[in-house]
């Protein structure tokens, strides 16, 4: 599946009313679960999102912790690096 066509199935599900969830998952590790499109923020930052099947992950390198916070919220899902832009769209208020 291409970045663009897993691009617009998240974009899809993001737009779909749904009730919010926002879940601590340790010190500075949050995930929004939105349904069926979780995003994980690292500090204040949304850096990941996934589906069951979909994963992606940010472009944009930041500390080192982050990485760490990413690679453990994936648990070894392949991701697909996409600007940062394209994860911010996800939880941005449109």
């Amino acid at each position: 599946m291409s970045t663009g066509i897993q691009w617009a199935l998240l974009n899809q599900l993001n737009q779909e009313a749904v009730q919010m969830k926002l879940k601590q998952l340790g010190s500075n590790m949050t995930e929004l679960d939105m349904g069926e499109v979780r995003v994980f923020f690292s500090y204040e930052t949304p850096v990941a999102a996934r589906t069951d099947t979909v994963a992606l992950r940010t472009s944009t390198k930041y500390s080192v912790t982050t990485t760490k916070h990413i690679n453990k919220w994936l648990q070894g899902m392949p991701a697909v690096e996409v600007p940062q832009s394209v994860i911010n769209d996800l939880v941005e208020v449109k």
